[in-house]
C-alpha cells in the first residue's frame, strides 16, 4: 500500500512582527509574527530545502520516480520549476517533474496525485505569500515550505485511508496575469460560500473510512479564508483541533496543508486518525492513519524546533524591500549579469547539486570540477564527491560594507569543508557578529540574483545552528 514514509518543512529563519506594520503605518500590524523568506529565497529554494530534510530523513531506502512542485507564484512561468528542485536534489534523469501552479488547491491535487502514484513520488509544496503594505494578506501570510514522500517501498509513517471533494464555482480569491497581490471578495459570502462544501466532504470521507467525527484525534484545517476556517472547525465535533499557527507562521498558502499535517506528525501516536480539511476553491478531506513507524522517526527538523529558531529582528521597511514595495537608490555600479544557458548546462551537477571531485591518484579536492589535478597533475582521475550535506568551517571572513546587497553588509567567506575542500562563499541568515574563524557552516540553496530575466540559483553557506 502507498503511504507517506518521510516529510520535510522548511520555514526561512526571518521573522516579521506584526506590530511593525502597525508601528511603521499607524494601522494594521496586530500580534504575533509571520514567516519572511530571505531576499535571497523564493519558492523554488525553499522547496529544495524542504525537500532536502524528507530525503534525509527518508534515508536511501527510497528514490523518488517522480517531482512534483505546487505553488501559487511560481519563479517561471512557461518553464519547468521542478526541473531546478529535482537538479538541486540530484534525482535521476529518469525521474518526471511536473509544476502544479497557479492556485492554493494545486497543492491538494498534488499530494493527492502522489498519495495514488504507483512509484515513489516527492511532493514539494511551498509558497511565499504578500499583499498590499498594511493589508490582511500582507499581516496573516506566512512562507513556508513542505515535501512529503509516499512510497510503498518502505514501512510507511501514515496511510491516506480516505478523501473525499466538493466543488463548486464561486469567486473568493484571485489574481489577474502580472497583478502583485490578490484579490478578496467580502468574508461574510466566503463563509457562507465554504461551509456546506467543507461539511459535504467531510462527512463523506468520514464515510469512506467508516468514522464518527468524534472518532477523529486530530482534525487539521487549512484555508486561506481564515473565517471559514474557524467556523468549520469549531464545529466538526473533533476530538481536538490542531493549532493552524496562524500565530507564528502565518498562512502559507498552497503549502500549509503540508506544513500543518507536518506539525501533527511531529507529535503523533501510532493508531491516531488526523483529518485534514483544505478549504481552496472548494473544500477537501483527507483522513490519515498513523502507523507504527512513527514512533522511529525523526525529521531533520520539527516544525516547533523550526519556530523557536526564528529571528524575529526583521525590520519592517527591509520586509518591503524584499517584496518589491520599496524601492531603494540602487549601486553606482554596472546592473549584474544573468548565467547564461550553455555553462550552467555543462556544469550542471556543481552549480545546482553542489558537487565537487576527489583526485583519485592524490586525494585532493576541486570545486569546481576539473579534469586535471591541479596538486599532482593526474588526467581524467576524479571521483565526485556531493558537498550540499556536508558541513565546514570558516577559514577566514571579510565584511564588505560597500558592496550591493539587499541586506548588507555581505559577509564573504572561505569554507574548509569536512574530508577536503575548499571554497569562498557568500553567507545568508547570519550577521557579522555569527561569524569568526573556525565557525561551523553548512550549504542552503539560494537565488543569487535576477538579472536579463533569469533566476541565478547557487548554494550559499549559512553558520550552523542559525538554520530554521
Amino acid at each position: 500500500m502507498v503511504g507517506l514514509v518521510a516529510y520535510g518543512v522548511y520555514l526561512p529563519r526571518y521573522r516579521l512582527k506584526r506590530s511593525e506594520i502597525g508601528a511603521v503605518l499607524g494601522a494594521g500590524g496586530g500580534k504575533g509574527t509571520r514567516t519572511v523568506a530571505g531576499y535571497d529565497e523564493d519558492p523554488t529554494s525553499m522547496a529544495v530545502e524542504a525537500g532536502r530534510r524528507a530525503l534525509a530523513s527518508a534515508g536511501s531506502a527510497v528514490a523518488p520516480q517522480r517531482l512534483l512542485y505546487a505553488t501559487t507564484r511560481p519563479p517561471y512561468l512557461e518553464k519547468t520549476n521542478a526541473n531546478t528542485v529535482h537538479a538541486a536534489l540530484r534525482l535521476d534523469p529518469a525521474v518526471l517533474t511536473v509544476d502544479l501552479v497557479g492556485s492554493v488547491r494545486a497543492g491538494v491535487g498534488a499530494v493527492l496525485m502522489a498519495a495514488e502514484s504507483p512509484v515513489p513520488t516527492l511532493v514539494t509544496l511551498s509558497d511565499v505569500r504578500t499583499g498590499l503594505p498594511g493589508g490582511a494578506d500582507e499581516r496573516d501570510s506566512g512562507d513556508a515550505a513542505a515535501a512529503l514522500l509516499f512510497s510503498a517501498d518502505q514501512p510507511v509513517l501514515a496511510d491516506l485511508v480516505a478523501h473525499a471533494t466538493c466543488t463548486e464555482e464561486f469567486l473568493d480569491r484571485w489574481r489577474l496575469e502580472g497583478a502583485t497581490s490578490t484579490r478578496v471578495w467580502e468574508e461574510r459570502f466566503g463563509e457562507h460560500a465554504y461551509l456546506p462544501l467543507a461539511e459535504t466532504a467531510y462527512a463523506d470521507a468520514l464515510k469512506q473510512a467508516g468514522l464518527t467525527p468524534s472518532e477523529v484525534d486530530v482534525l487539521v484545517v487549512a484555508g486561506t479564508h481564515a473565517r471559514a476556517v474557524k467556523a468549520f472547525s469549531a464545529g466538526a465535533g473533533a476530538q481536538r483541533v490542531a493549532d493552524n499557527l496562524a500565530g507564528t507562521v502565518g498562512n502559507s498558502g498552497a503549502a500549509q496543508p503540508g506544513v500543518l499535517l507536518a506539525s501533527v506528525l511531529d507529535d503523533a501516536q501510532p493508531g491516531q486518525t488526523i483529518a485534514l480539511v483544505v478549504l481552496a476553491d472548494g473544500a477537501t478531506t483527507m483522513i490519515f492513519k498513523v502507523a507504527d513507524a512513527i514512533i522511529d522517526y525523526r525529521p531533520a527538523r520539527t516544525v516547533a524546533e523550526q519556530i523557536a529558531a526564528g529571528d524575529d529582528s526583521l525590520r519592517y521597511a527591509d520586509f518591503l524591500s524584499w517584496r518589491g514595495q520599496l524601492t531603494k537608490e540602487p549601486p553606482r555600479r554596472p546592473d549584474p549579469e544573468g548565467p547564461a544557458a550553455p555553462p550552467s548546462l555543462r556544469s550542471l551537477d556543481y552549480k545546482f547539486g553542489f558537487v565537487a571531485v576527489r583526485c583519485g591518484a592524490c586525494g585532493f579536492v576541486h570545486l569546481p570540477a576539473v579534469r586535471v589535478c591541479v596538486n599532482c597533475h593526474a588526467v581524467d582521475r576524479m571521483v565526485e564527491v556531493p558537498l550540499a550535506s556536508t558541513l565546514g568551517t570558516v577559514a577566514t571572513y571579510s565584511i564588505d560594507h560597500l558592496a550591493f546587497s539587499p541586506a548588507p553588509p555581505v559577509i564573504a567567506a572561505v569554507v574548509d569543508f569536512d574530508g577536503g575542500g575548499r571554497y569562498r562563499f557568500e553567507l545568508t541568515d547570519a550577521k557579522p557578529e555569527d561569524i569568526s574563524i573556525g565557525s561551523r557552516v553548512e550549504m542552503t540553496f539560494r537565488r543569487l540574483i535576477t538579472a536579463g530575466g533569469i533566476h541565478n540559483y547557487f548554494w550559499k553557506a549559512r553558520p550552523v545552528g542559525k538554520e530554521s
